[in-house]
Order: structure tokens, then C-alpha cells, then sequence
């Protein structure tokens, strides 16, 4: 050891005895306490075990056939558990369908549905307070988006889901007070055309509505994914994702 190191260390060593802290950065390691280079190094370090990523989990459809933003739509709904262990509806536009399925993810009945008469994703803003006599064609549409839903009555006192309550916004029986619509031949026609009738309400058949939705509903909230019709479904779930294929 050189002269000039034993000052330095016996320096440090008074210091120390002085009551005074040695302050070191924290990634430095002093010349006067180490003369050799530290003994582990980084090849000496175990790597971190690759972990496989679980596989997603999936809806299940059943034997029943759905559109392909439909499928997308739930698998990431039973992936992410963005239905917060609630029952979840699906209403694909495009196809005018309704899916519903249980907290789980399992499809429990689909159905034929009728909708808002103008394509389109947004409500008009107030349209909820709005007489239905003052609503034009081309604002009559089903907004897209997510909704936490929950039975109710109308001013009829007939049972509806309740989807937009702001925007009055329900799912209920088809409506046929109206013959001149003929909604319910509207509802089995298998022309995608047909079914734009309403005034933004979703319309299903009445079997569908007290065998399937009130059950599902009965004692519980539940969520309410209305597909977008003009743009894709990231611009209206902000966590929704593609988990890959099946």
C-alpha cells in the first residue's frame, strides 16, 4: 500500500471516529475500502424464469353463431372482468342482435332486435327530454357505449331495462301499437333493413324479454355493451382489446 493511500484511509478512519457520517454515492464503491473489483458481477446473476402468460380467458357462445365484433366484444369482457362479475348484454347493431350472457361469460339467449331508425353511434343532447312528436328521423338513433343497466317501469307500467336512462333509452317487449310499422313482421324478417324502426329503443320479442332479460336482470344490475355502428369499438370502450384468436 502506497504512503499516500495510508493517509487517505486513516484520514477516513479519524473522520468516522469524529462522529462525522462517510457519505458515498450509491452506485460507488471508495478506492481506500476496495482494491480489488467486486466479487459478483453480472453474469453472475441468475436470470429471471420465463413465466408463460396464462391463456385468456373466453366467453362461450355455445352453438350459437355471432358476428366477429360481437365474439371480440365478449372474450374481452370475460378477460378483463370489465363486467365487474355482473350479468352482460351484447346488442350488435349491425346484425340487430341481442346477446345475453351471465356473469360468467355463458351465452344464455340471443334474439332478433329492433332499432333506432337512423344509423349512427351518439345520442342528440336533451333528446331524453324531448317529445317523440319533435324527433326528427335522422336523430332517432341507439347510441353506442358502455351502460349499467337495471330494470324498470314506463310510464305505462310495463317492465323495461332501463340502458340510457338520460338519453330515455330502453330495451322492452316489441312495441305494436303501431300496425302500420308491423314490428313484429319487422322482427322476423331476415333483412337487416327492417329493423330500423324505432326511435332509438330496443325492441326484442316478448318471449325473449321475460324468459331471458328479466331473469338476468331480476335483483341485480347489469352492463349493457351497445356495438358502434360508424367506427370501431376502441374509439367507445377505452380498455377494450383484442386478446388474439380462439
Amino acid at each position: 500500500m502506497t504512503p499516500a493511500k495510508a493517509v487517505c484511509i486513516a484520514l477516513l478512519l479519524a473522520t468516522s471516529i469524529a462522529g462525522q457520517p462517510m457519505v458515498w454515492a450509491d452506485d460507488t464503491i471508495p478506492v481506500a475500502v476496495l482494491d480489488t473489483a467486486p466479487a459478483v458481477t453480472q453474469q453472475h446473476l441468475a436470470a429471471p424464469a420465463n413465466t408463460p402468460s396464462p391463456a385468456p380467458k373466453r366467453a362461450e357462445f355455445g352453438s350459437e353463431r355471432v358476428s366477429e365484433p360481437a365474439r371480440h366484444t365478449a372474450n374481452w369482457v370475460v378477460d378483463s372482468g370489465d363486467n365487474l362479475s355482473m350479468p352482460f348484454m351484447i346488442i350488435d347493431k349491425a346484425q340487430a342482435r341481442v346477446l345475453m350472457f351471465d356473469a360468467s361469460g355463458r351465452l344464455t339467449g340471443a334474439a332478433s332486435a329492433l332499432l333506432g331508425m337512423a344509423v349512427g353511434d351518439d345520442s342528440v343532447p336533451g333528446i331524453g327530454e324531448r317529445s317523440l312528436s319533435s324527433i326528427l328521423p335522422e336523430e332517432r338513433t341507439t347510441p353506442a357505449g358502455r351502460f349499467v343497466a337495471s330494470l324498470g317501469r314506463n310510464l305505462a307500467g310495463r317492465e323495461i331495462l332501463w340502458i340510457d336512462y338520460g338519453a330515455a333509452i330502453s330495451l322492452h317487449r316489441v312495441a305494436v301499437g303501431n300496425a302500420k310499422e308491423r314490428r313484429l313482421e319487422r322482427l322476423a324478417s331476415p333483412h337487416l333493413d327492417d329493423k330500423r324502426i324505432s326511435y332509438g329503443c330496443v325492441n326484442v320479442p316478448v318471449a325473449s324479454f321475460e324468459n331471458v332479460v328479466m331473469p338476468a336482470f331480476s335483483g341485480t344490475d347489469g352492463v349493457v355493451y351497445t356495438l358502434p355502428e360508424t367506427r370501431p369499438n376502441q374509439s367507445v370502450f377505452n380498455a377494450y382489446y383484442e386478446s388474439g384468436p380462439e
